[in-house]
């Protein structure tokens, strides 16, 4: 018995639509020839599943796709290779192998035989482009605001978002808003959007000094509402000191914490931000909610970036607390973004040179602000003075009234030589000379 070669390629690849009725006969011989016995009638159920497909056949978007440029004719022959039927731009996949489906699945069988070790090792980086954080301002701000309040020995608070809309008419100029009122509250005394974080962080510390524990440092970094509208809400990071600022100090003992610590906080938390503790100017223009007198605001020129201050008497007493409390408020969003990118402080360079400190005692009003005689000092020789800060205010005997005495230290930096004593003088007098003529004050003999 003789099979022709086509007859046997159809066989020994399994199914073949093209294996008719005549090669069924031919494969019953063939097994009848090596195995005997008696072969019955053939029989056939069902019909062959249709699997002729045709497939787009596109030698660039292979090329597209794997990252290698093969050239079209190797690409045929190692289709044809695999059983495909290559005609014009369309290709025909053999009847075992269902599972090609699409351009994608030609480029696979390809670069498959003609190796994977062909692919180019590319960076999915462009190593010339430094990829951005996926930290934002706001957060950053919110983290360093937290690590400097944290250093300082504040501990972090959250706290609700509402508050008694009776207390929160305290904290918005006396004012309450529909529209920041709960329809639905969580409880009937938090039934108002906070204003404020200070009375939630007052109202921790009464419950703290009621369970024994008298002082406390807290803060809170978290929104406030002024309004409904989408600019209405904004990120503060505030903080109160209710007790004693360190009552196991072994110097001084302990003391009642006051305007003085929280600005500090204040400044410590700017400075985290990246706002110069000398490039903030102070001013009296805090809100009613702080004590009017022992309270301020630390600004860059018409922007607010916090304030600070004593908690108001009356609000303390409304709230039920017996000791006073002071607080400071950190406007996140106002703090202007830095004008150089980079390191945020610059190179330490130390002088080689000995500073030259001398003091000055001025007669000004007594509405004057010291930061106004600190800055006019400054302002004589931006160079050469290094610093200036007030070390006494006195009023009484020998000063008129209505007047004060302002005792200013000035510190001197030599750069390149040392001052003669003639060119100490002359600066001296620029200094005096700046003052007099910022604050109408006069030299204390």
């Amino acid at each position: 018995m003789q099979i022709n070669s086509d007859a046997r390629y159809r066989f020994e690849r399994g199914v073949d639509p093209e294996f008719t009725m005549d090669g069924m006969h031919m494969a019953s011989a063939l097994i009848l020839g090596f195995g005997g016995g008696e072969a019955s009638e053939i029989v056939t159920a069902g019909a062959m599943p249709k699997w002729q497909r045709e497939i787009e056949f596109d030698p660039s978007y292979v090329k597209k796709l794997i990252g290698v440029d093969v050239e079209e004719k190797k690409q045929k022959q190692i289709l044809e290779a695999l059983g495909f039927t290559i005609k014009g731009n369309k290709a025909q996949p053999p009847s075992w192998r269902g599972d090609i489906e699409g351009r994608a699945d030609l480029a696979e069988e390809i670069i498959r035989i003609y190796g994977f070790e062909h692919i180019p090792a590319l960076s999915v980086r462009s190593e010339a482009v430094v990829p951005h954080g996926a930290e934002t301002q706001m957060g950053s701000r919110g983290r360093r605001a937290r690590i400097a309040l944290a250093a300082r020995g504040l501990q972090e608070c959250v706290t609700w978002s509402f508050m008694p809309k009776a207390l929160a008419a305290h904290f918005n100029d006396n004012k309450t808003s529909d529209a920041l009122t709960l329809k639905n509250p969580i409880s009937s005394d938090l039934d108002y959007m906070r204003p404020s974080i200070l009375p939630n962080l007052v109202a921790a510390a009464g419950r703290n000094h009621d369970l024994g524990y008298p002082d406390s440092a807290l803060y809170e970094i978290g929104p406030i509402f002024a309004s409904s509208k989408p600019d209405g809400q904004q990120i503060v990071a505030a903080g109160i000191r209710f007790g004693n600022y360190d009552s196991k100090a072994w110097a001084a003992g302990a003391r009642n914490n006051d305007a003085y610590d929280v600005k500090a906080d204040a400044l410590a938390a700017l400075e985290a931000c990246g706002v110069s503790a000398n490039g903030a100017q102070i001013s009296r223009e805090a809100p009613g909610y702080y004590h009017p007198g022992r309270s301020g605001a630390l600004k860059q020129g018409p922007n607010v970036l916090a304030y600070f201050g004593e908690i108001h008497p009356a609000i303390i007493e409304d709230m039920g607390l017996k000791a006073g409390a002071s607080g400071f408020e950190v406007f996140l969003k106002n703090i202007p973004e830095p004008k150089k990118k980079g390191s945020e402080k610059s190179l330490l360079k130390l002088e080689a040179l000995q500073p030259v400190s001398r003091d000055f005692a001025f007669v000004v009003d007594e509405k004057v602000a010291a930061d106004d005689i600190v800055k006019a000092a400054k302002k004589a020789d931006q160079v050469l003075i290094k610093g200036a800060y007030v070390f006494d205010v006195y009023q009484g005997k020998g000063v008129d009234p209505g007047k004060k005495s302002v005792a200013l230290n000035v510190t001197i930096q030599p750069k390149e030589n040392s001052l003669k004593v003639e060119q100490i003088e002359e600066l001296a007098k620029k200094i005096v000379g700046e003052v007099i003529a910022k604050t109408g004050g006069t030299l204390r003999s």
